[in-house]
């Protein structure tokens, strides 16, 4: 980065810190991850000087017969990766993606139902703040609080509560739920309401691709998703189809009158529906990591990251901690905090001072408000991709317990924060001086 350190030292100084931050600390983060140096040059590429709105072959710029290269790479890398007939890899973001899923299935005041955001759900599933709550009539399912089945969703309510509300979607996806979904019973539910059902694999892509949890594609209208957490690509969205149909809204296109696919509803919603031109840098960036996924070692990885989070969550259960629904089934772990006296901000606070880096999250029938919560959410895809084992998150969920028994020693803090670099040394990410 010779130019740019000539060019803009204030930026360059920053970059070099965050990368210094990157490599010296244990990031525990359950949406972020570290990708390829190949996937850094193709974001970095020439291609985002390049307009190219419209889809490959039917392009409103001229001198998009290269970037249509990379677009069909990207698509056909994902339709490989996810066993789906059809994928629109331009959405510039999750939030992006599920924009266009709302904008082609509903109309303003509409009802839905999907996870309660406060019991893992996300932001774009109908929280009041978020388009998805302002524009829409959320209704919610959430997870049960006691019994066999606390911290997990019971689909006897869902099934109530969507015979009581009567959506015309139904959205599945969490961003801090750590079980599997059952998306055949989602099906059946929707199917008995009517309901277009969409799951947002955000969080859980890369498993998904690894044939380490369900699969939704053969049970849902609709999937969205990042491309970034588990799937390891750059930060973006995108929308999946498994088998194209005939849309059920009444849609035609205007020249021929034949009823449109939702294919085409879906690509007409990303352009020009919420967005112009796509990122072909990022796009390209997207083709690079889709490929990497197709690579052997890459169900390896993903299926480390499950059997590391396990090993965090057990390690922390035998140091006393409570694990919303217990455990596991993915790559997160949602800690409530409430048995140890500690509030998530406390305690993303404290752990940070030791270089461990991890978010306040709201528990299920959190007390709490939102900017102080009653839990802390970690994740084990990052420190997977630098080739950490069991052993080495059980050691982190020591580390995490000691600063968490002395969140106001400073001694102690600073003790963790040179054992925290000395195991980051010992699984070295990116080099400063490349």
């Amino acid at each position: 980065m010779n130019d740019l350190q000539t060019h803009d030292p204030a930026v360059f100084d920053a970059i070099q810190k965050e990368i210094e931050r990157q490599n010296d600390g244990l990031e525990l983060i359950a949406s972020e991850n570290f990708v390829s140096k190949a996937v850094m040059q193709a974001m970095g590429s020439p291609l985002t000087n390049k307009y190219a709105e419209g889809l490959p072959g039917k392009r409103y710029y001229g001198g998009c017969q290269f970037v249509d290269v990379v677009e069909d790479l990207a698509r056909d890398r994902a339709k490989e990766l996810f066993g789906c007939e059809w994928v629109n890899v331009q959405p510039h973001s999750g939030a992006s993606a599920n924009w266009a899923v709302y904008l082609t299935l509903l109309e303003p005041g509409d009802t839905f139902l999907g996870l309660d955001l406060a019991h893992g759900g996300h932001l774009t599933h109908g929280s009041p703040v978020n388009f998805s709550g302002l524009l829409y009539k959320a209704e919610y399912y959430g997870v049960e609080r006691d019994g066999p089945l606390a911290g997990r969703i019971d689909m006897d309510r869902v099934r109530d509560r969507a015979l009581e509300v009567r959506p015309k979607m139904i959205s599945i996806g969490a961003s801090a739920y750590t079980r599997d979904f059952d998306y055949e019973a989602f099906r059946s539910i929707a199917d008995e309401v009517g309901a277009v059902l969409w799951m947002d694999m955000a969080h859980t892509a890369g498993l998904i691709a690894a044939d380490l949890l369900n699969d939704p594609m053969p049970h849902c209208h609709i999937v969205s998703t990042t491309t970034h957490k588990t799937l390891r690509g750059p930060r973006g969205g995108m929308l999946l189809i498994g088998r194209d149909f005939e849309n059920p809204l009444g849609k035609v296109a205007p020249k021929s009158g034949r009823t449109k696919m939702m294919s085409e509803l879906f690509d007409s919603a990303v352009f020009p529906g919420t967005q112009g031109g796509p990122l072909m840098h990022v796009i390209a960036a997207k083709a690079v990591s889709f490929g990497e996924a197709l690579q052997d070692g890459f169900a390896s990885y993903q299926r480390q990251v499950i059997a590391n989070a396990k090993a965090m969550g057990e390690a922390l259960v035998e140091r006393g901690y409570d694990l919303v629904s217990g455990g596991t089934d993915n790559h997160l772990i949602l800690v409530d905090l409430r048995n140890k006296g500690l509030t998530g901000k406390d305690a993303e606070d404290a752990l940070q001072r030791a270089e461990i880096t991890v978010n306040k999250n709201m528990v299920p029938f959190d007390d709490q408000s939102p900017f102080v919560t009653s839990g802390i959410r970690l994740g084990s895809p990052a420190m997977t991709t630098r080739g950490l084992k069991e052993d080495d998150f059980r050691y982190i969920a020591e580390l995490i317990d000691r600063v968490l028994q002395n969140t106001g020693d400073e001694s102690i803090q600073n003790s963790v924060r040179k054992e925290v670099g000395e195991l980051c040394r010992r699984y070295p990410l990116y080099d400063l001086t490349d």
